[in-house]
């Protein structure tokens, strides 16, 4: 009887909706990652991303069974591992296209920088579980979760990374909502943000990254300009998007993929490709399910039994949110192409591994949001 009870117990505290959608959305990748791969004479990525996805979840699972307040006790540790991390790819990493991101073992490559996120947000998690004043807090108090960021961002930036450093700072950002920030502190914030800007202009971008930025005004500005070098991506981009229409092309008839109009639609573009098979309907669709996980990740941090599940589920919900945001922005000609993936859609071992151990923080938060033991 005390086994069955047990058994009911886990099945009812399983949280259903968060598989469902993580499930939904893995598995439209999947198709689309097949479609492009199949009609470009490479049908086995789809294969790869599925044995990731397995690891992923088996990883997840582990992640999800042991209570996250273990993950609080070792949270400081778990963010210096992040930075030894970093510090160990700028020494030992592989060189690719002018980048030092990856760990290079054979046929397996891995980004640290991915996981890290997962790392900061545990850490600051740490911080703010320990932090426990309830008034609205000034700007000299983010100072140490704000060195915690800006130490990760720079090493990140060192490698170069742009669109991995701007997505700690984002979560950084929104995590540091719960603390109530006093108006002027926030308005100290909002208008040192140009300033920031400058700086990091002047001295923190390569040639490249400001070359991106540069033709995204332009593309901004004049459409038409620079459509074979710079703006190529988002110009492909834009026409693929529209080219579906309200229905779609049908699935394993789109063009842009299969006809290497858009060089990197696994990775950096695969809505482009989703977008034109299936139209307007089929890319709402999945923008809601998009959405319905953002919204999941906040009602899972309302019901925290503590500060440090509620940081963990916004956290992980921002990172979600942010990556979908940007990776819009970007193919739909609004923000400078800067890497960002789509979450469980785009290929990449690093980015599906990061999310799915996301995903299993979030599953963690969930199942031990009415314990109090």
């Amino acid at each position: 009887m005390t086994g069955s009870l047990i058994s009911r117990r886990r099945r009812d505290e399983f949280d259903w909706v968060l598989f469902s959608l993580v499930t939904l959305i893995s598995g439209i990748g999947i198709l689309n990652l097949y479609s492009t791969g199949i009609a470009s004479g490479s049908p086995e990525l789809y294969l790869t991303q599925l044995y990731w996805l397995v690891l992923g979840s088996i990883g997840a699972f582990v992640v999800s069974i042991i209570d996250y307040k273990h993950y609080e006790r070792f949270g400081y540790f778990a963010y210096a591992g992040g930075i030894f991390l970093l510090l160990l790819v700028l020494i030992l990493g592989k060189q690719v296209g002018g980048s030092v991101r990856w760990f290079d073992f054979g046929s397996f490559r891995f980004q640290p920088s991915e996981i890290v996120k997962i790392l900061l947000i545990i850490g600051l998690a740490k911080f703010l579980h320990h932090d426990s004043r309830q008034d609205a807090r000034k700007l000299h108090d983010l100072l140490i979760p704000g060195v915690m960021t800006g130490f990760v961002m720079v090493l990140i930036l060192k490698e170069p990374d742009l669109g991995t450093a701007l997505l700690c700072l984002l979560i950084f950002l929104s995590i540091m909502m719960l603390t109530r920030l006093t108006r002027r502190s926030m308005l100290t914030l909002f208008f040192s943000a140009p300033i920031a800007a400058i700086i990091g202009w002047a001295y923190l971008l390569k040639d490249y990254q400001k070359a991106r930025v540069i033709s995204f005004w332009n593309l901004f500005v004049d459409p038409e300009a620079d459509r074979l070098g710079a703006g190529w991506h988002a110009n492909q981009s834009m026409i693929a998007i529209g080219s579906g229409k309200i229905f779609g092309k049908g699935y394993l008839n789109g063009t842009a993929g299969p006809h290497h109009f858009l060089p990197e639609c696994r990775t950096d573009f695969p809505f482009s490709v989703f977008a034109e098979e299936h139209g307007f309907l089929g890319a709402a669709i999945l923008l809601f399910l998009y959405l319905i996980l953002v919204l999941w990740s906040i009602k899972i941090a309302s019901q925290s039994r503590d500060r440090f599940g509620s940081v963990i589920a916004i956290g992980i919900g921002s990172m979600f949110f942010w990556h979908v945001i940007i990776n819009l922005g970007m193919v739909m000609g609004i923000m400078p192409v800067v890497g960002m993936t789509l979450p469980l859609f785009s290929y990449g071992g690093s980015s599906i591994l990061t999310f799915l151990l996301g995903v299993g923080l979030l599953m963690n938060v969930s199942i031990h949001r009415f314990r109090r033991n």
